[in-house]
């Protein structure tokens, strides 16, 4: 890769899939008699040490899940449905992803995320938007820790300095600026593609 070459790196959740929890906590959390905050700390609380980062298999975590939420196999079942079936990309990010390899511009989505994701996004015809996915539940690391990062600017071959990391967490984007990356803060789609091409238009 030249050294003149610029890269994207692009978070999932929340960028390129919409943000979708929120209305999944309130219809379970109405269905199962526990507030919002429960259902997503039922969810996600003590992931980030063991599934999000490959310590431990989806299934089991499942199992975890079902035990905090003191429900059956089949009601899990059910919602972990509910929750592929509400994950919604973005067309016109994933649009500008494809744009950019075509135009050479090395990409790589980077994601704190369990191992099912890679599997969804080869089922929907996604695995073609980015050179690479870097996926914390298989590396072994998670943003904000920068090994995250480093192993995705080895992957595409380019400098920190002519890379931009996109994340809607914004402590993301700092650990990745921290890096000497630029940063962007996704807070819409419009905005996003504007900074895209901003970026990757200079020399």
């Amino acid at each position: 890769m030249s050294p003149h070459t610029r890269g994207v790196l692009i978070d999932v959740g929340g960028v390129l899939v919409r943000e979708y929890l929120p209305a999944v906590a309130a219809a379970w959390g109405r269905r199962l008699g526990i507030r919002d905050a429960a259902f997503t700390a039922a969810l996600y609380e003590g992931n980030d040490s063991g599934v999000l980062i490959g310590r431990v298999s989806e299934d089991a975590w499942w199992d975890t899940v079902r035990e905090r939420l003191r429900t059956g196999p089949d009601a899990i079942a059910e919602l972990r449905r509910d929750l592929a079936d509400a994950e919604h990309w973005d067309a016109e990010l994933v649009a500008c992803l494809r744009g950019l390899r075509l135009r050479g511009v090395p990409t790589a989505v980077v994601s704190n995320t369990w191992p099912g994701l890679r599997a969804r996004m080869s089922a929907a015809g996604l695995s073609d938007i980015a050179d690479h996915l870097v996926l914390s539940c298989e590396v072994g690391c998670a943003k904000p820790d920068r090994r995250i990062y480093e192993i995705a600017l080895r992957l595409l071959a380019v400098e920190p300095a002519r890379a931009l990391f996109i994340d809607d967490v914004a402590d993301n984007v700092t650990a990745a600026r921290a890096l000497g990356m630029a940063g962007h803060v996704h807070t819409g789609t419009a905005e996003t593609l504007a900074r895209i091409a901003e970026f990757t238009a200079q020399g």
